[in-house]
C-alpha cells in the first residue's frame, strides 16, 4: 500500500521507547489495514550563537577562523545526524517489516517535530509516539518536553507509549460523558482495531445519577460485533482511580479524552491528562 492517506504514523527518535512505538504502530497498521510511516525529525538548535558577542575580545582574523571552524563543525554534527537518523529509520523498518508491514515508508525531516506533524495532520489516521524522547527518557517522573505541545496541536488520535509492546487483549476507556468520550465510544465501536477484545467501560463519579449515562454508554458499545463489555462506576480522584482499576484488571490500553479545559485552568488545577500520562503504567489513547 503506497498511499500516503489515512496513515499510521510513528515518530521515532532512538530513545529506549522507540522498539515498542514501531510495535505498537505495526499493531495497529496490521489491524485497520492502513500504511505505516515511520517519521524521524532532525531539530537544530543554535549552540554558537554566543560567540557572535566576541569581535571586542579577539582579533578580527582570529575571530573569523574561529567562526569558519565552528561552522565546519555544525556542518559535520549535522552530517552525523543524518547518517544516525537513516540507520535510525532503516533499524526501526526491519522491525516493523518483520511485524507484518510489507511496504513501511520512512520520513526524515529537518526542523521542530511538532511543525512536523502538524504539516502531516490531515494524512494522519493515528499517531503514536513515546512518553518521553531521548533526551528525557531517564527523567520517569515527568513526561517529554514537546508532547503536551504535539497533544494540543494535533486533533488525531494519539496513542502514547509507555512500556513494552504487548498486544491489547483488554482495553479501558475512561468515560466522562464529554464530546471526546463519545468520540471514543464510536472509535470503539466502529474500528476493526478493537474486534475481539474486552473492553473495560469506566467512569469516575461522584454522581450517583450518572448511572443511566453509563448504561447508555454500554448500550452504544453492545452494537460492536466481538466487543466483551464490562462497565463499571468508580469513585475517588479520577486519575488514582483509574490507575489503580487498570493495574487491578491488568488492562493493556487505555482510551480518553486529552486537554478539554483551557491552559489557564490546567494552570491553575493541574491537567488530568498529564496526570494520566505520569501515573499510567500502559499506553494511553488520546482524543481531542
Amino acid at each position: 500500500m503506497s498511499t500516503d492517506n489515512n496513515i499510521v504514523l510513528a515518530g521515532i527518535d532512538g530513545s529506549s521507547l522507540t522498539g515498542s512505538v514501531c510495535d505498537y504502530a505495526a499493531w495497529i497498521a496490521g489491524r485497520v489495514d492502513a500504511p505505516l510511516k515511520l517519521l524521524h525529525t532532525i531539530d537544530h538548535h543554535p549552540e554558537t550563537a554566543a560567540m557572535t558577542d566576541l569581535s571586542g575580545n579577539i582579533g578580527v582574523d582570529s575571530r573569523d577562523h574561529l567562526l569558519e571552524d565552528i561552522t565546519r563543525l555544525d556542518q559535520e554534527r549535522i552530517k552525523l545526524r543524518l547518517q544516525q537518523g537513516k540507520q535510525l529509520l532503516q533499524t526501526a523498518k526491519d522491525r516493523v517489516r518483520q511485524a507484518g508491514i510489507a511496504e513501511p515508508l520512512c520520513n526524515q525531516r529537518h526542523g521542530s517535530l511538532v511543525e512536523a506533524l502538524i504539516e502531516l495532520e490531515n494524512d494522519i489516521r493515528v499517531l503514536v509516539i513515546g512518553v518521553r524522547g531521548k533526551i528525557h527518557e531517564n527523567k520517569t517522573s515527568e513526561i517529554g518536553a514537546k508532547l503536551e505541545s504535539i497533544i494540543r496541536s494535533l486533533h488525531k488520535p494519539i496513542l502514547v507509549v509507555n512500556a513494552d509492546f504487548k498486544p491489547p487483549e483488554r482495553i479501558m476507556i475512561a468515560y466522562d460523558g464529554s464530546e471526546a468520550a463519545e468520540k471514543a465510544l464510536d472509535m470503539v465501536a466502529d474500528s476493526p482495531l478493537y474486534k475481539g477484545l474486552t473492553c473495560h467501560l469506566v467512569c469516575v463519579t461522584k454522581d450517583d445519577g450518572k448511572g443511566q449515562l453509563l448504561d447508555n454508554a454500554a448500550n452504544k458499545l453492545s452494537r460492536a460485533d466481538d466487543l466483551k463489555v464490562i462497565a463499571k462506576k468508580l469513585k475517588g480522584k479520577p486519575e488514582q482511580a483509574l490507575c489503580e482499576y487498570q493495574t487491578a484488571h491488568d488492562i493493556d490500553l487505555t482510551i480518553m479524552g486529552a486537554f478539554s479545559h483551557t491552559r489557564i485552568h490546567d494552570l491553575l488545577l493541574g491537567s488530568f491528562t498529564v496526570k494520566m500520562l505520569t501515573h499510567s503504567i500502559k499506553p494511553l489513547l488520546l482524543l481531542r
